[in-house]
């Protein structure tokens, strides 16, 4: 009789460069206890410097691994059938000088699009009537109204992305962080598309 290995593939894993991915790293395993510890620390892919910043690893290459040195065993495969392998580079440090730079880039440009949105809604205007149909005064600068808006826009936008700095205010993900989830989830699919598209015309060319 037959017996039986689970493996369920990670959809995402990091690794440093030239590291040796070994089956714990990119997937869960259940099995047999006399089986489960030599297969965690199977050897499946070793990282070169020609592999760049991604590398995928198909679950064929995983039972293949498997069966050559079990040839015995059942491989059930559960959930998907591929991870991408994120190779992490050495940082390189960024200078103080260089930081401020890109701050001040950032700031002016929130700051300009801001005024620019205002400008084109002609929100001075609207505070100048709303702040005479409450007072019956005109004045042209209504600091009554336009102080607590300066003060409300920015908290909006703490609350509205959900984060301070470092520090969030609960644990359910901002605007930001579903709309970068949804473009990983793109990305990924393109490199899993476009991985098996060049392993075919590799094995054409031969």
């Amino acid at each position: 009789m037959e017996e039986s290995i689970y493996i369920r593939m990670r959809n995402r894993v990091e690794v440093n460069q030239n590291s040796k991915i070994i089956l714990k790293d990119i997937a869960q395993i259940i099995g047999p206890e006399k089986y489960v510890p030599q297969l965690k620390n199977l050897v499946i892919y070793h990282v070169t410097d020609e592999d760049k910043n991604t590398v995928v690893i198909d679950v064929m290459k995983v039972v293949q691994a498997i069966t050559n040195k079990w040839n015995g065993l059942d491989i059930q495969l559960i959930g998907p059938s591929q991870t991408i392998i994120e190779v992490i580079y050495k940082k390189r440090k960024v200078s103080f000088p260089f930081f401020i730079l890109i701050w001040l880039l950032l700031f002016i440009g929130s700051a300009l699009a801001i005024m620019n949105f205002h400008e084109d809604v002609s929100m001075q205007e609207v505070h100048q009537k709303i702040y005479k149909m409450i007072t019956g005064k005109t004045i042209n600068k209504p600091l009554l109204l336009q102080i607590p808006y300066s003060i409300g826009l920015g908290l909006g936008m703490i609350i509205f992305f959900n984060h301070i700095f470092k520090k969030r205010f609960n644990e359910e993900p901002s605007p930001l962080e579903v709309e970068i989830f949804n473009y990983q989830q793109d990305l990924d699919q393109y490199v899993i598309v476009n991985e098996n598209k060049e392993a075919i015309k590799h094995l054409d060319d031969h």
